[in-house]
């Protein structure tokens, strides 16, 4: 069974992401656009458009031009959203790093993604050269005055005079905008290709959703622009509406808290985590949130629970969607009338967007009430995955279907439930861990003979990094953590390990983690 969206379907118009939204920012020219948190740095939309177009031509300036590949490897600040868009306007692709990687899984995704440009800030420089050593940048920018070093500029460099805007032809349908990364279903990260048609149908889609942003609404920008969450549901949709984005770092929560009071945010996108702490934390209690007036929860399933227990403290509307980096992100959003929601589902697919379930053993269509795995189709749907024709053929299949690894069930009244994954991702505070990464770490110790994780259970987090390993030799569990969390960004830690005497395979070989899931699932009933 087909499920089409309720909503009325939009026109997605054949126009650059950049080009939509500068021209939007004509509307909004004198309004707040963007604002550093903890300093107050602030940029309205017209000062955020010339800058923009000063950004696109500096960067032509130094040699890039349609489909370069910029990095950007920083946290949340408001240049980023200048950065971003100056390459996209010279025709340029952005790959968007973790500021957690590790110089190791820095170098992998220049690498594999082609940059030739990065931009960074001063305190990730060290990681930032020597990465730039194994691949051989072009150029490197920082954002700030802190990072000095031979032959790196300053962002402001690209900015510091008026000269000709780049005019790259861009085909929509065909041009990459953005290539953040994804594990998909298996694996190392893959470049996800997203073309600027992909995001224009994602914001066009959104905007018409009961995603109600508005001019009048301060976002909180605390979760990263390096995830597709971040990057198109606050960064740009933010932009598209004429909302002020207040940006912050990382988050820390009375930062977070003292954010929302200071500058009277209206609606915050957060994942499960916040919710969870906004539920339940005693600081929650010392700080004024009473502009807060919606909720949005994503990246990871909230439960219906701890959602209905944070409205009633809050006293605002808290609601959720579904997607994922590979559809650009958002295919479903949960109404936002409490009276309409239900909890714990998803929602409804946006506008010109399907959902299908399909059996997880044959494939074939099932009915209402019936799981299986989620299958989307719509425009915001990737191009594919970076030089990976085998991964993107296993991911979206010849009819359009872009199957997500995820199990749910369509009830009878329309809504989706998320309820599983079949893919074996560990979604850690909504980001996503794959156990094959930590397996291949685990076994470069030496006393470890087999090693596999799994995802664990954790009120707070959502799911954490579990372990099982076989060891060859004497090794203690804290030993081994230690040595995997020297070698992996923070969020990626093993959190907990369990010696165990063998891994269950299959006869061709691969680890059975769901025979380990339904073990630790059989413990703690």
């Amino acid at each position: 069974m087909i499920q089409k969206s309720p909503h009325l379907e939009v026109d997605i118009p054949e126009v650059s992401l950049t080009a939509l939204l500068l021209e939007r920012a004509r509307s909004f020219a004198g309004k707040a656009a963007l604002i550093d948190g903890p300093t107050g740095r602030a940029y309205t939309y017209g000062e955020w458009a010339a800058l923009v177009l000063r950004a696109a031509a500096g960067l032509a300036r130094h040699g890039f031009g349609k489909g370069d590949v910029l990095a950007i490897y920083s946290p949340n600040l408001p240049e980023y959203a200048i950065a971003f868009h100056g390459a996209a306007l010279a025709g340029g692709v952005v790959t968007t790093i973790n500021p957690l990687y590790t110089v190791d899984e820095l170098t992998y995704q220049l690498r594999d993604s082609g940059a030739r440009y990065l931009i960074t800030v001063g305190p990730f420089l060290d990681k930032a050269l020597a990465a730039a050593r194994s691949v051989g940048l072009s150029r490197i920018f920082v954002f700030d005055e802190t990072g000095k070093a031979e032959g790196v500029l300053p962002f402001t460099s690209l900015l510091a005079e008026d000269g000709p805007v780049p005019e790259p032809g861009i085909a929509p349908r065909e041009d990459l905008v953005a290539l953040p990364y994804s594990s998909g279903t298996t694996g190392l990260p893959k470049g996800v290709m997203l073309t600027h048609y992909n995001l224009v149908a994602n914001l066009l889609q959104n905007a018409a959703s009961p995603l109600e942003v508005g001019t009048d609404d301060t976002i909180i920008a605390v979760l990263p622009f390096f995830h597709i969450y971040g990057l198109v549901v606050v960064m740009n949709l933010g932009l598209y509406h004429g909302a002020t984005i207040v940006t912050l770092p990382r988050f820390e929560l009375d930062s977070f808290l003292a954010t929302l009071a200071k500058y009277g945010v209206t609606f915050a996108n957060v994942v499960p985590p916040i919710v969870l702490a906004l539920a339940k934390h005693p600081a929650v209690g010392q700080h004024d949130l009473s502009k807060l007036r919606m909720i949005f929860s994503g990246a990871a399933p909230l439960g219906g629970e701890i959602a209905q227990a944070c409205a009633r403290r809050l006293g605002c509307l808290v609601f959720q969607g579904y997607g994922l980096t590979e559809t650009s992100p958002v295919t479903h959003v949960s109404p936002s009338d409490p009276a309409l929601a239900k909890p714990g589902s998803v929602g409804f697919p946006l506008p010109n967007t399907e959902c299908q379930i399909a059996d997880l053993d044959s494939g074939a269509p099932l009915g209402p009430g019936e799981r299986g795995e989620i299958c989307i189709r719509g425009p915001q749907n990737m191009l594919g995955y970076l030089n990976r024709p085998e991964a993107t053929a296993a991911m979206i299949d010849a009819s359009g279907w872009l199957h997500t690894g995820d199990v749910g069930y369509v009830g009878e009244d329309g809504h989706l439930y998320v309820v599983d994954r079949v893919k074996e991702l560990i979604k850690y505070k909504g980001l996503q861990v794959a156990p094959a990464e930590l397996e291949a770490v685990l076994l470069t110790h030496p006393a470890v003979a087999d090693a596999a994780v799994i995802p664990s259970p954790d009120e707070e987090a959502g799911e954490v990094p579990k372990a099982f390993v076989v060891l060859r030799g004497e090794a203690i569990p804290d030993e081994i953590l230690a040595f995997v969390a020297a070698r992996v960004a923070p969020y990626k830690r093993i959190r907990r390990l369990e010696i165990v005497d063998q891994i269950p395979k299959s006869a061709a070989g691969k680890i059975l983690r769901r025979v380990l899931v339904e073990r630790e699932r059989a413990r703690e009933s």
